[in-house]
């Protein structure tokens, strides 16, 4: 990602799937993964009504976002995020929530993270990440590792709430997320975002990093 540019996401109900779209670049906001599904819900294929500030996704949207490579998994909610984002903002809500296995999904082509507990997003943020000189890695990856209070001994930066996903410390965690900030390799976050992801995540869990240009970004 250069200064100055960033890559626009935001989340639509296209023929009656969730799928993430990228906008044009150097717009100043994004929407985060329940954006735009409401306004289009009359759209879908009968769609469940969203409830607790959630969407709930029909057999048929699953199985379609995850033909068209949106989704590796099935989910059964989205956040409804009705609200552009902006860099710093997030999205957090696991009211009613089950316990169950918990994973992470970093759009870098819409700048976006979502986290997924049990089959629902619980969480959404506008992230920074990998520069030019050096880029975040693509794939799926797992949490190594947990440090609450980190600092970078390579860099001397205060990294909260980090989540290793590297043996050379590529790492998602708490960030100063503004227009056309960039990092060493890592995945920023805002920090209020960064305290309730380090308190929802466990080594072990999945980290999916979608890179920019794919195309669940395209």
């Amino acid at each position: 990602m250069k200064a100055g540019t960033i890559a626009i996401g935001c989340a639509a109900l296209a023929a009656g799937a969730a799928l993430w779209t990228q906008a044009p670049k150097a717009a100043a906001s994004v929407a985060g993964p329940g954006a735009v599904v409401h306004a289009q819900q009359a759209r879908a294929d009968k769609p469940s009504v969203p409830a607790a500030g959630r969407v709930f996704l029909t057999k048929n949207q699953q199985a379609q976002a995850m033909a068209s490579g949106t989704l590796d998994r099935p989910v059964e909610s989205l956040l409804a995020v009705d609200t552009p984002l902006h860099f710093g903002d997030y999205r957090w809500n696991d009211k009613g929530v089950p316990a169950g296995p918990t994973w992470i999904r970093v759009d870098l082509g819409s700048q976006l993270i979502s986290v997924f507990r049990a089959g629902h997003e619980i969480g959404t943020a506008v992230i920074v990440y990998g520069g030019d000189n050096k880029e975040t890695p693509a794939g799926t990856l797992h949490v190594l590792a947990k440090a609450r209070d980190h600092r970078s001994s390579i860099y001397d930066a205060e990294m909260p709430y980090t989540l290793r996903l590297t043996d050379d410390g590529v790492s998602i965690h708490a960030s100063d997320v503004r227009w056309g900030a960039a990092t060493h390799g890592c995945i920023g976050v805002p920090r209020g975002f960064a305290q309730q992801l380090f308190g929802a995540a466990k080594v072990g869990d999945e980290v999916t990093i979608v890179p920019a240009g794919s195309r669940s970004s395209a």
